[in-house]
């Protein structure tokens, strides 16, 4: 484990704990059970054409400060105007400056479906996820063994939500496939030193079944990317800070989906 993943992840337990003393294990549960039904995550993937999981992010470890005047509702319905199949929220405080709250405001401001994105590192977080309106749930592979995977894939169909699994290598891509997942990502960023790496998600594409979804995170930057992506049978794209920098978001998510038409 990367030392800014391991931090991360030292965050997320912190994070854990401290929640559980407001609202405990089995009552975040039993929230997650009550919440209505949201929006289907991978079947808004599954639709025809290239999928767009746009990215609503204030910051980031590698770049610092991105949206000062960060007000993710507003950014969020911007890309859903421009026909985003999902949004992504970053709800990690620490390095992102995400919010949990961001997550619901969100999933009340938007009709298409919701990812959290944070660092899942205890079953408590998908039960919360599920109770602040969220359609799917990110978890990583380097975070998490084949057993607590499987495990936590097996609480996401319980409770009838999705979750995307992160993968960055092979053994990864094994690991998820083997570990019963319905959505794998491939992340372009190495989490190690944040370089980007963008043929990382074309040379292991090949690895998961075809009947899987299939998603390429990190380094779409222009309508050239996607229609690369796409003509190697990748179902959908997760775009963050080529979106939140643009100015007119609309226009940006607008041109990208140009290249999937």
């Amino acid at each position: 484990m990367t030392s800014i993943l391991h931090e991360l992840a030292n965050a997320a337990r912190e994070r854990v704990n401290d929640d559980r003393k407001r609202v405990s294990y089995s009552d975040m549960r039993a929230l997650a059970y009550d919440a209505p039904e949201h929006p289907s995550f991978i079947d808004a993937l599954r639709a025809p054409g290239m999928s767009f999981i746009c990215e609503c992010k204030k910051a980031s470890p590698s770049k610092g400060l991105i949206e000062p005047n960060f007000a993710p509702a507003d950014i969020a319905r911007a890309y859903e105007d421009a026909g985003a199949a999902a949004i992504s929220v970053l709800s990690e405080p620490t390095r992102f400056l995400g919010s949990d709250e961001y997550v619901r405001e969100v999933a009340n401001a938007c009709k298409v479906p919701v990812l959290r994105k944070d660092f899942t590192v205890n079953s408590y977080m998908i039960y919360q996820a599920r109770a602040l309106g969220a359609s799917a749930v990110l978890l990583i592979c380097s975070l998490l063994d084949k057993m607590t995977l499987a495990a936590y894939l097996d609480i996401c169909y319980e409770i009838g939500i999705n979750a995307l699994v992160e993968a960055h290598n092979a053994d990864e891509v094994k690991d998820a496939v083997d570990a019963g997942a319905q959505i794998i990502g491939v992340n372009n960023r190495n989490l190690a030193d944040f370089s980007v790496d963008f043929d990382n998600a074309l040379r292991l594409r090949e690895l998961v079944p075809s009947e899987l979804v299939f998603v390429a995170e990190s380094g779409v930057k222009s309508y050239e990317d996607v229609e690369l992506l796409a003509s190697h049978g990748v179902d959908a794209v997760l775009i963050g800070e080529t979106l939140m920098r643009a100015m007119d978001k609309r226009s940006a998510l607008a041109e990208l989906k140009g290249a999937a038409q």
